[in-house]
Formats: structure tokens, C-alpha cells, sequence
């Protein structure tokens, strides 16, 4: 009987020290997906963190310097708007009014540094509107190119 005891108390230590290292390792490796009310409402509590913040790139926002790989935008829902500041060449597909989801850390002085910038698009597929003889049309994009 003894002996039981002592096995499930070992057992119970094994668990607690896998659970603990299990839990450390997820808070480390977490990334949180905020809009921007969650991002304001959140306020100091969640700067310098690792945040994925999605929201809308507001039109007349986007200042894209190609000499210096500078892209800065201003990411809005309602009336709620989180200026972005992005590194390296936007997505061939950005575009003001669109959908992103930007990963970086949010500072104190209120400007999210993001370090990766995923264009959200419409999961419905459309056919291209020129649709014909697609032999036609592969002929003419590798002529373009």
C-alpha cells in the first residue's frame, strides 16, 4: 500500500512538471490576434508583446518608400486607427481598403512595428475575366514578361 502511495506521488510530480514546462512554453510561443478596439482597449498592458493585429488599411494612409523598403500605413476599424510601420517590399495584392493581418509588437509610442504583413482576401475564386483560348493568353503574359 505503501509503495502505491509513493508510485502516484511520483506520478503526480512527473504530471505537474510536464504540465508547468507545457504551460511556460506556450506563453513564450503565443501570439495573440487582436483588431484594433481590442488592441486600444488593451492599451500598455500588451506593448513590446508579439501581436498578430488584423483590421482594414485605411485609403489615402499608404506611404510606401521604395528606396528605403519603408511601407507606413494606418490600420482602422470604426473610428479607431493604429498607424503601422512595416519593413521590406508590401504584397503584390496590398492595397488600400483591404484586409491585413500584420505580426509585429505595438510600442509605447502608439505605432505598431510589424515584421510580417499578410494580405486577407476573398476565399470565393472568380475566373480571370479575359477567359478564351488560354493558349492565347499564356502567349501573351510570357511576351510581356
Amino acid at each position: 500500500m505503501r509503495r502505491k502511495l509513493w508510485m502516484l506521488a511520483g506520478l503526480g510530480a512527473i504530471a505537474g512538471a510536464i504540465t508547468v514546462l507545457a504551460a511556460g512554453g506556450l506563453n513564450e510561443n503565443m501570439v495573440f490576434f487582436l483588431t484594433p478596439a481590442e488592441l486600444e482597449a488593451r492599451g500598455v498592458e500588451v506593448v513590446d508583446q508579439p501581436i498578430r493585429l488584423g483590421g482594414q488599411v485605411k485609403p489615402g494612409s499608404v506611404d510606401w518608400n521604395p528606396e528605403s523598403a519603408e511601407l507606413r500605413f494606418v490600420i482602422g476599424e470604426e473610428n479607431i486607427e493604429i498607424p503601422v510601420e512595416s519593413t521590406g517590399a508590401p504584397p503584390s495584392m496590398f492595397q488600400p481598403g483591404m484586409g491585413v493581418v500584420v505580426e509585429g509588437a505595438y510600442g509605447n509610442d502608439g505605432v505598431f512595428r510589424a515584421t510580417n504583413l499578410m494580405v486577407k482576401h476573398s476565399n470565393e475564386y472568380a475566373p480571370p475575366e479575359h477567359a478564351g483560348d488560354a493558349g492565347q493568353v499564356y502567349k501573351s503574359l510570357l511576351e510581356d514578361s
